[in-house]
């Protein structure tokens, strides 16, 4: 299981029992547009090989107001 949790800066990260912190830049970066405009389903392909992306995806902008 994929546990994501989301601030301004960046997002909050357990993979599979590993605890990781993913920066904002390197998100911006990696998908190639703002920070809030990023889906939670697009940060989930960055961590797991096959996500589980259940749901309609949310940006990050709706999810940290």
């Amino acid at each position: 299981m994929t546990t994501l949790a989301f601030d301004e800066a960046g997002v909050d990260v357990v993979y599979e029992g590993t605890e990781f912190r993913l920066e904002r830049d390197l998100i911006e970066e990696a998908v190639g547009k703002a920070y809030p405009d990023v889906t939670d389903h697009e940060v989930l392909q960055m961590v797991a090989e096959q996500p589980d992306l259940q749901g309609e995806p949310r940006r990050i902008g709706d999810i940290v107001r």
